[in-house]
């Protein structure tokens, strides 16, 4: 049995725009993004989150 793997899943909405949509192991979304008009759009907003998300500071506006 091989382990499951966090994934990104590109899927199109009802308005007919990408989305993308990350999922933990166990198959529940962790992070959603944005509309896109194109597929590519699409895919540089998952490479961004890539890129960008293990520099990304935590900010606690609770307080």
């Amino acid at each position: 049995m091989s382990e499951k793997m966090p994934k990104f899943e590109i899927y199109k909405d009802a308005a007919g725009k990408f989305r993308f949509r990350l999922k933990a192991p166990n198959g529940e979304i962790i992070a959603s993004g944005e509309a896109y008009e194109s597929k590519d759009g699409c895919k540089n907003g998952i490479a961004s989150i890539k890129e960008n998300a293990p520099k990304a500071e935590i900010v606690d506006t609770t307080q």
